[in-house]
């Protein structure tokens, strides 16, 4: 017994001993894996090649951004006097204080009655290729004006009807011509789209610390979210989400490895973009959403149909690469998306 209790006091001190000398990597302030850091020189390199750092603004040479365009956008995005019955805005369904959406499958329009497709998020979505889940529309000037008349959305009658009834509101009339100062009749169906898409040009969460990553500071991301952007792109995820978007270049099948609704057991099936088109190889096509603050913009797919992040980056690698990730996988994947969690500046905020 003496001599067990000798043992274990020699080994002690030698534990202290140690305790006194180099620091371990919890003494340091670090974590284990931070301690273990591998050589991410290459990651790093083909990362910025794949991904980059977003701008501050969506600038569109044909509707300059304007302090005074934004201004006026801002508020006839919160406004519900732009829907039928003055309860429903554009930040009804893309609410600014909830990463540019409502978190609903689908959102309710001015009637109660729900649409067919989840609204997607309006941060950011000025970079994209196009509008909507299909396409439709080529920029946020084109897209903006849709859920004003939309009768399943705000409802407005027509183009008229929305400027009769903002000509009568004093705010808008000494708005407009501040916005639109070249304008002999500033106050249009035209000028309020470029308003709204005007302020949706500022709404771009550039400040996220894989935007610093980006712009070169390789201690911006820890070890651990690299080694998720590693299996993001080793997996295939990059093959579509990429840019500095990680999504909205381009758009892609829904199911290439089989049919989307039997993964996501959708309700209804949605041709996507063939219903734009009326081409065959657009079945099932739909414009790849960007993963940033992906896990703030719940549910997931163009209908809303997955609320859950892990099962939604399942049935994408098993529908889009034929592969069925481990959970370790998946949760490398979502630290890594988390490092682009940003909000927009707080003066485009209501």
């Amino acid at each position: 017994m003496n001599k067990l209790v000798w043992t274990l006091a020699v080994l002690l001190m030698l534990v202290a001993c140690k305790g006194g000398g180099e620091k371990s990597p919890k003494q340091a302030g670090q974590t284990p894996a931070a301690a273990e850091q591998k050589d991410y020189t290459e990651l790093d390199k083909t990362a910025r090649q794949l991904f980059g750092a977003l701008d501050s603004v969506a600038q569109n040479p044909n509707n300059p951004v304007t302090p005074e365009k934004v201004a006026l956008g801002k508020m006839l995005y919160h406004d519900v006097r732009l829907s039928k019955d003055n309860v429903q805005s554009c930040n009804t369904c893309h609410n600014v204080n909830t990463f540019g959406v409502d978190n609903q499958p689908v959102s309710l329009g001015n009637d109660g009655k729900p649409g067919t497709r989840n609204s997607p998020t309006t941060f950011n979505a000025a970079f994209h290729i196009a509008q909507f889940w299909d396409g439709r529309e080529p920029d946020v000037e084109a897209q903006a004006g849709g859920p004003i008349l939309n009768p399943v959305e705000m409802a407005m009658p027509g183009k008229e009807a929305v400027i009769e009834r903002i000509s009568k509101i004093k705010e808008y009339r000494e708005m407009f011509p501040k916005a639109f100062p070249d304008d002999p009749e500033p106050i249009t169906f035209d000028n309020l789209t470029k308003a709204i898409a005007a302020y949706e040009r500022k709404l771009i969460t550039y400040r996220t610390r894989f935007d610093d990553y980006m712009r070169g500071d390789d201690n911006a991301l820890t070890p651990e979210e690299k080694k998720g952007m590693e299996t993001f792109i080793n997996v295939g995820c990059a093959t579509c989400h990429q840019g500095p978007l990680l999504g909205g270049t381009m758009f892609q099948k829904f199911g290439i490895y089989g049919n989307y609704w039997d993964y996501t057991k959708s309700k209804r099936i949605d041709l996507g973009r063939y219903e734009v088109t009326k081409k065959e190889e657009d079945k099932y096509v739909f414009k790849v959403p960007s993963l940033r603050n992906i896990e703030k913009t719940y549910p997931y797919f163009h209908d809303g149909s997955v609320a859950s992040l892990d099962e939604a980056i399942q049935i994408m690698a098993q529908t889009q690469l034929n592969k069925t990730l481990t959970p370790q996988q998946i949760e490398e994947i979502k630290t890594f998306l988390k490092s682009m969690i940003g909000d927009v500046p707080a003066e485009l905020k209501p």
